[in-house]
């Protein structure tokens, strides 16, 4: 009798256990999902923030092409400039597809050559941008800057949206007015189509090339002016 109840007792013992033992399990597993259902939360969240920094930042992201004589001058002043992100030398409005620089120097393709600026809109603007242009090249002599001479030399701005026309339009308005020049501007303003990149070695040449002749002798006294004109405007 007594081996009986005490094998009874052990057995509501055990029962007892594992009933307290599912209880703990369902009380962890609740904590356990809400914790998982917090973190999810969480993260859901700080994914919204960043799409919505993300968008912003790239809402304020603009590009402009602009042809001032050789790429290579107009390139090494805006890698100076503080809100520039990148800038590639290349060429726009010919008329033959992937032209070479051998081809783009004969001045038959019909091509400028051009920078093609890529700036943070929150930094600085196509206002501040076209200041910089009109400042560091001869916007009023046609075809020709300095000695090199030829269509593909020509001052243009290519033009990507209305903004960037009308701000150009005004400037180049405002510089004739002001009698800012001798003559009249002959910067012309043509809608953006299409930019070729140059070949890799004409890519930030100016500081690849520092001590070349035409690097010290034409490229440099464009940097001092822009410098002196912009000095609270560059990049730290």
């Amino acid at each position: 009798m007594n081996t009986f109840i005490t094998k009874r007792n052990i057995s509501l013992l055990i029962v007892l256990k594992l009933v307290t033992v599912f209880i703990l399990l369902l009380s962890t597993s609740g904590g356990t999902a809400n914790n998982i259902k917090t973190m999810e939360n969480h993260r859901k969240s700080h994914e919204m923030a960043t799409n919505t920094n993300t968008s912003a930042n790239t809402a304020s992201i603009d590009t402009i092409t602009l042809g001032g004589g050789c790429f290579w001058c107009v390139e090494a002043v805006y890698e100076m400039l503080d809100g520039v992100i990148k800038v590639e030398s290349g060429y726009s409005g010919g008329t033959i597809k992937n032209p070479s620089y051998r081809e783009v120097c004969t001045g038959l393709t019909g091509h400028a050559e051009v920078a093609q600026i890529t700036f943070d809109g929150s930094k600085t603007s196509v206002e501040e941008i076209l200041k910089v242009f009109f400042t560091v090249h001869d916007p009023i002599t046609l075809n020709k800057q300095g000695d090199d001479v030829g269509t593909q030399y020509r001052s243009v701005i290519f033009y990507r949206n209305d903004q960037q026309r009308t701000i150009a339009k005004s400037i180049i308005e405002e510089l004739n007015k002001n009698k800012v020049y001798a003559n009249p501007v002959v910067t012309q303003l043509v809608p953006f189509s299409v930019f070729y990149k140059a070949e890799d070695y004409h890519q930030d040449y100016y500081n690849q090339n520092k001590n070349a002749p035409y690097c010290k002798m034409v490229i440099q006294p464009k940097l001092e002016k822009f410098e002196k004109v912009f000095k609270d405007r560059l990049k730290k």
